[in-house]
């Protein structure tokens, strides 16, 4: 498993990841408060910590939180935060478990969540929560599943939902949720993409007829357009990135017209700008990121004139921001 350090920045809609890095995750758009401050969390997988940074909205500075950083489990892996910008988790994949914070919504802070950390499966690697606040979600990579609880508006706290965790492929790797909250898909390193429909009320994950969806080899990274149209993958092994087209109604992935599209070396972490015109992918072995333009009508992909670019030394997750 590689080692790596994960960066998310929360309220800001935006989460990248650095070099030497992996688990992914971002804070989705449409944040429902006056945001006034920003700030960036950093898990270091051999460290067990949260570093806590403020961002300064004109030059992108980062400066350390007070107090900073703050204790995870081991093999903190994966870090999210919820769309209020009120709580973060980070999955740790060591510990079998996702720690829980509350967000001081002035300084960035961490505080644990009263019985935190919450159990997950073997080896919890990714983690998402849904676009409601309501969910959260992590990929147990040894486990072959995926563990979903329900989050207290009012603590952060977990608790896990009935029939947790549900079963995925071999590997789940990265998680992700579709704008509306309704599916759920889950990329699986040892092969395919688990797609789930996610009960509303619940959040109970119920797979999707057809499912797992083939990729290409080693599928590392899974991201949704903010329109929910269409889902992207990062196969690791085949260099490439698949691009399905999402039917709305059932949750199903078709692959779109010329799909698997070529990236760099070791493809891992992918996103999509917030327009959705966008999306970029992160070149583990190559070094660099390679950029398309999104085909609006069919989700094809379309490398941007000087793609790929330079990046550093083995960038892993990457997601985009406004």
């Amino acid at each position: 498993m590689k080692r790596f350090t994960s960066i998310l920045f929360g309220l800001a809609s935006i989460a990248l990841t650095a070099c030497s890095s992996s688990g992914t995750a971002f804070n989705p758009p449409g944040h429902p408060h006056p945001l006034t401050a920003h700030f960036a969390y950093v898990v270091n997988y051999n460290c067990g910590y949260v570093s806590a940074y403020t961002i300064n909205a004109t030059t992108g500075a980062l400066t350390p939180v007070a107090g900073s950083p703050f204790a995870a489990g081991t093999g903190s892996s994966g870090v999210a935060v919820d769309p209020t910008g009120k709580f973060a988790y980070v999955a740790n994949a060591n510990g079998g478990n996702v720690s829980a914070y509350t967000i001081n919504a002035t300084t960035g802070a961490l505080t644990p969540v009263a019985g935190s950390p919450f159990a997950a499966g073997t080896g919890p690697f990714g983690v998402a929560v849904d676009s409601t606040g309501k969910f959260a979600y992590v990929a147990n990579i040894t486990g072959g599943d995926v563990s979903a609880y329900t989050i207290n508006a009012t603590t952060g706290a977990l608790t896990a939902v009935a029939g947790s965790p549900f079963a995925a492929g071999t590997g789940p790797f990265g998680v992700a949720v579709d704008p509306t909250g309704a599916f759920a898909y889950v990329a699986n390193n040892g092969g395919g993409v688990s797609a789930y429909t996610i009960n509303a009320t619940t959040g109970a994950l119920t797979p999707v007829a057809g499912s797992p969806f083939a990729a290409g080899a080693d599928p590392y990274g899974v991201t949704v357009d903010p329109t929910g149209k269409f889902a992207y993958v990062a196969n690791y092994d085949s260099a490439n990135v698949s691009a399905y087209t999402i039917n709305a109604t059932t949750g199903a992935l078709t692959p779109v017209a010329g799909s698997p599209f070529a990236a760099g070396t070791g493809p891992n972490g992918v996103a999509v700008d917030p327009t959705g015109k966008f999306a970029y992918v992160t070149n583990y072995n190559s070094g660099n990121v390679s950029a398309y333009t999104i085909n609006a009508t069919t989700g094809a992909l379309t490398a941007v004139a000087g793609s790929p670019f330079a990046a550093g030394n083995g960038p892993f997750g990457m997601a985009v921001g406004i």
